[in-house]
């Protein structure tokens, strides 16, 4: 048993980006670890370049996640015209970038999304934390910077309503009752309905949820260094279970 701050994410678009090789760029079907320090690093003002709050924000909280919709996926085929890479110069505009009279090379990509995506977040402390429950919940009632669901053209679509929950295990934090999404619960309950399982994620002990269906993984979303785009490793614990229409979110 402890304390946790629990939170939701929903909106029409969100990119839970994964390992990406060339110009795929995929996402997951649940918030990354790092999609989740990002969030609360924006929330909390830390800059992506100040190598010493990240790695503590990162030494500082555990997290687990309910997978309520995962949303349907969502494909967009992107080009782009960029001028050759400068760098002695960084640009603040897209006008300043090409003003440079360079040769303007052509970047093909493919980017995943979810649409239409629910998840409940919940967020407890490590022994080395250096920053408590109450600032994070406050840093996200009135964060600093635009907070966003993995990337910067996919904000939230409600507002997150941060809540405290004091001494309960983890699968009775991520199951809270938030506010209804929709005009009323029983709409809630009919959209919620099309997914007929839920799917819990979390770090730390395998027995956090105590079920022998656990599945242990190793997904690559653990941050090392964002401005070069490296990750590690990490174990994470999941749980797949019948019953949303049962889920009070």
């Amino acid at each position: 048993m402890r304390d946790y701050l629990v939170f939701r994410l929903y909106g029409p678009l969100a990119s839970w980006g994964e390992p990406a090789v060339g110009g795929d760029r995929p996402t997951s079907a649940y918030p990354s670890r790092s999609a989740v320090l990002g969030l609360l690093g924006a929330a909390l003002g830390i800059k992506r370049d100040d190598k010493v709050q990240l790695s503590s924000l990162q030494q500082s909280v555990c997290i687990g996640i309910k997978q309520c919709v995962p949303g349907s996926l969502l494909r967009d085929y992107h080009t782009a015209q960029v001028p050759s890479h400068d760098k002695k110069r960084i640009h603040r505009t897209r006008q300043s970038e090409l003003k440079t009279g360079k040769k303007l090379q052509t970047v093909l990509s493919k980017r995943d999304y979810r649409c239409d995506g629910l998840w409940v977040v919940a967020v407890w402390l490590s022994p080395s934390a250096t920053i408590s429950l109450n600032e994070f919940k406050k840093a996200l009632l009135k964060p600093v910077y635009p907070l966003s669901l993995g990337r910067k053209a996919c904000p939230p679509a409600l507002p997150l309503q941060p809540t405290l929950v004091a001494n309960a295990d983890l699968k009775s934090a991520l199951d809270m009752e938030f506010p209804a999404i929709t005009a009323s619960n029983k709409s809630d309950s009919l959209w919620l309905g099309t997914t007929p399982y839920v799917t819990y994620f979390w770090e730390g002990d395998v027995g956090e949820i105590n079920d022998e269906r656990v599945l242990t993984t190793h997904p690559w979303d653990d941050p090392i260094n964002r401005s070069r785009w490296q990750f590690k490793q990490r174990v994470m614990h999941q749980l797949t279970v019948e019953g949303a229409n049962d889920v009070s979110v």
